[in-house]
């Protein structure tokens, strides 16, 4: 079944996070593909996420799944080429297990891995730097936000 459309929810005050969601967006020649920073106003209510999810991995949701982590990057990278390859793949015994561990990986060391400027700090409008009860600032261009309880 080829992917049409994907909504992919990533965390915007991730540089590398953002870096790659970029290179995604290149390969969508078609527009496929919809990118919301997790920080952006209404994201988790819309897409029914809570602050766990959206903090501990990428989500793509379509209208028939909702899918993170390494599933979500294979879903979004289908979309992208309007192909049904990767999905597919993610699902032979071994890939998922090995794709899961790598993402699992990669996400708790996302803020030491280079990247580019985080989304949210590229582009504040459309980031809130309040959230769950934190305030939060940016302090500069290309660091990471600094938050507290």
């Amino acid at each position: 079944m080829r992917v049409t459309s994907v909504d992919l929810v990533f965390d915007g005050q991730c540089g590398f996070c953002t870096r790659a969601v970029n290179w995604i967006l290149r390969l969508d020649k078609h527009s496929r593909l919809r990118v919301h920073p997790s920080q952006r106003a209404g994201v988790r209510e819309r897409f029914r996420l809570s602050p766990d999810d959206r903090q501990e991995a990428a989500w793509a949701i379509t209208p028939q799944q909702r899918i993170s982590g390494a599933g979500a990057i294979n879903l979004s990278l289908d979309a992208a080429l309007g192909v049904s390859l990767f999905s597919p793949l993610y699902r032979l015994p071994g890939v998922r297990w090995a794709q899961d561990r790598i993402y699992a990986w990669v996400s708790s060391h996302r803020y030491l891995l280079r990247g580019t400027v985080p989304w949210c700090t590229s582009r504040p409008e459309d980031c809130e730097l309040a959230v769950e009860g934190m305030s939060c600032s940016l302090p500069g261009p290309s660091t990471n936000p600094v938050c507290s309880a």
